[in-house]
């Protein structure tokens, strides 16, 4: 399939949300920086290998992951145990990103109240590239949805927009990605 029809394929508008997505959670670790690949790469990293090398008794829990125009919901089902689900507010999601060395990987990075480490991020891996890039494509929609609705609160009120945190989607294709990773590791 070209970048093209793969990138068509992947097209999620506002009013598609919400979309509920099946997924593994392959866990979270600290980040280091509001936004880009170059953030998510290293704990991307951290976390696939650690799940590579989990013992044969252990797997990673699925989970349904909802994008709706509000945020992220996680919802993990554990086996004979209970459900664990938790949210993620729009304006706390920074980032989101269809990983480029595992394009399986969908990694987001979530801003916290703390002020040592104010960056989560995020990786959840799916059944396949489509399904990857569907999962951005919707938190793209998401944040497309929010920046409006914080446009049209300030035009109501007769206000300037607030100062917003920066949020940011990568819908450029892995291989498009690349080049970028290949000239930070370079520097």
């Amino acid at each position: 399939m070209s970048n093209s029809a793969y990138s068509m394929e992947a097209q999620v508008k506002v009013e598609d949300l919400p979309m509920t997505f099946k997924v593994k959670y392959i866990g979270s670790e600290v980040g280091r920086g509001l936004w880009g690949i170059k953030y998510t790469r290293r704990p991307v990293d951290s976390l696939v290998e650690a799940a590579k090398n989990l013992p044969p008794n252990k797997v990673l829990p699925f989970c349904e992951l909802t994008v709706t125009l509000d945020g992220v919901n996680i919802e993990i089902v554990m086996p004979k145990t209970d459900t664990r689900s938790w949210s993620y507010p729009i304006d706390t999601i920074s980032y989101g990103v269809q990983d480029l060395v595992y394009t399986r990987v969908f990694a987001m990075i979530v801003v916290k109240d703390d002020n040592r480490n104010p960056f989560e991020v995020h990786a959840f891996a799916c059944d396949n590239r489509a399904t990857t890039r569907k999962l951005t494509f919707a938190l793209a929609a998401a944040f497309q949805d929010y920046s409006r609705r914080v446009k049209e609160d300030a035009e109501r009120n007769n206000t300037i927009a607030p100062i917003q945190k920066k949020f940011a989607i990568d819908l450029r294709d892995p291989e498009e990605m690349q080049g970028e990773e290949e000239e930070e590791t370079e520097a």
